[in-house]
């Protein structure tokens, strides 16, 4: 099948071709020397990132290989970002537990926001779109003959050397069959959409090289696979909602900014090679100032402003800043976002304004103790997540509203 025009002319610049195929990443299969020829050659490649929407909120982590992506675009090949609508009912496999399956329409309802929050990094139109698609196209019309002929090319020593599943094994937990299918089908989207090749963090670098043996073994041709570099902070945890700071693309500008401040020193550099559009350049002479003992805060300040213009825009970015410069320096904020619950429920709409990513969070911050009623200055309950008198209020360390 093809979904793409054949006539965009590509670039095989030599610095492009090597940032692309340097910056931010972790490895390239089969080799490097293999794709880097594919790129000099000048032949117009297929590119995808794939994403399960199991939640509806993307954040900084799926920015790392979307930016990937906008550098292949940028270089005139075929981009696609694949929603995984039927692939996120099985969920991706975890090390300790099942996950809880998910209906297409909580899948679907999870999505319906990915392309304007993408489309912060990726064009969806001019004159090298990229294409946006979904996986139960294909893999929801497969026929139980069709699984099976797919199951006929992966073997079952191939599938459970996964390392999740090998650590379920030795604590004597159940792998389900289900789960054990869903590399196998993941990879089957590389075959369906004909693709040369595929990015994604490295912590999916077993799904994507089971996508590469798939075409290798029934179409008969090489897939290469680009496996990023995760942001994490020095000791090497993956950064992740439960640490209170990772950045989602539908954060405020000054959650944003905010949040970025608070990553450790540490993180500085890796920062600005996975989550801006810096220059490597501009990256050496941060690592120079660093080296020579400058405060890093400057170098943070430079970041945090760099990624929130890169989801928000210069203009925003650079208030954003201003609003840091006040809340920390003159010990308050300088605006509040407005907010008005008519009748609603407090979370619902603090979620639709993006000042919090779910009520989960909400009700994690209020348990720590970290949303604040500055007119009374005492902490609040969970009947917040409901309802709330009004007044100004703080969330977290870097979110302030005013309930009208």
């Amino acid at each position: 099948m093809s979904f793409f025009r054949k006539n965009q002319i590509v670039s095989n610049d030599p610095a492009k071709i090597r940032e692309f195929l340097t910056r931010g990443v972790e490895r390239v299969f089969p080799n490097e020397e293999f794709l880097e020829k594919a790129l000099v050659g000048g032949k117009r490649l297929k590119f995808f990132l794939g994403i399960d929407p199991t939640g509806p909120t993307l954040h900084i982590g799926h920015m790392i290989p979307l930016l990937k992506l906008r550098q292949f675009q940028e270089l005139g090949h075929e981009v696609v970002l694949l929603i995984g609508d039927f692939t996120a009912t099985i969920g991706d496999p975890d090390k300790m537990t099942a996950r809880v399956p998910l209906t297409h329409e909580q899948v679907l309802k999870n999505a319906r926001w990915y392309k304007d929050q993408v489309s912060k990094v990726l064009n969806f139109s001019g004159s090298n779109p990229a294409k946006l698609l979904y996986n139960a196209s294909w893999l929801g019309k497969l026929s139980l003959t069709d699984v099976i002929k797919i199951l006929s090319h992966v073997t079952h020593s191939q599938i459970v050397k996964r390392d999740m599943f090998q650590k379920r094994i030795e604590e004597g937990k159940d792998l389900y069959m289900n789960e054990l299918m869903y590399p196998i089908l993941q990879g089957y989207d590389s075959v369906a959409m004909e693709v040369d090749g595929e990015v994604g963090g490295n912590d999916q670098t077993f799904n994507m090289l089971v996508g590469r043996d798939l075409v290798k073994s029934l179409q008969k041709r090489e897939k290469f696979v680009v496996a990023m570099k995760l942001l994490a902070d020095p000791s090497g945890k993956k950064m992740g909602k439960t640490e209170g700071n990772m950045v989602a693309l539908s954060d405020t500008p000054t959650d944003v900014f905010g949040k970025v401040m608070s990553w450790p020193d540490g993180q500085i550099l890796l920062g600005f090679e996975l989550c801006t559009r810096v220059a490597q350049s501009e990256i050496e002479t941060v690592k120079s100032a660093l080296e020579r003992g400058e405060n890093p805060k400057n170098l943070k300040l430079q970041l945090a402003e760099e990624i929130t213009a890169l989801i928000h825009g210069k203009e925003k970015a650079v208030q954003a800043r201003k609003d840091f410069d006040a809340t920390f320096s003159e010990g308050k904020p300088q605006e509040f976002v407005s907010i008005s619950l008519s009748g609603r429920e407090t979370a619902e709409v603090l979620i639709e304004k993006g000042i919090i990513s779910s009520k989960t969070d909400l009700r994690r911050l209020i348990g720590e103790g970290a949303v604040t009623n500055l007119d009374t200055d005492t902490k609040v309950g969970e009947d917040f997540l409901k309802s709330a008198p009004p007044g100004k209020y703080r969330i977290g360390k870097h979110r302030f509203i005013e309930i009208k």
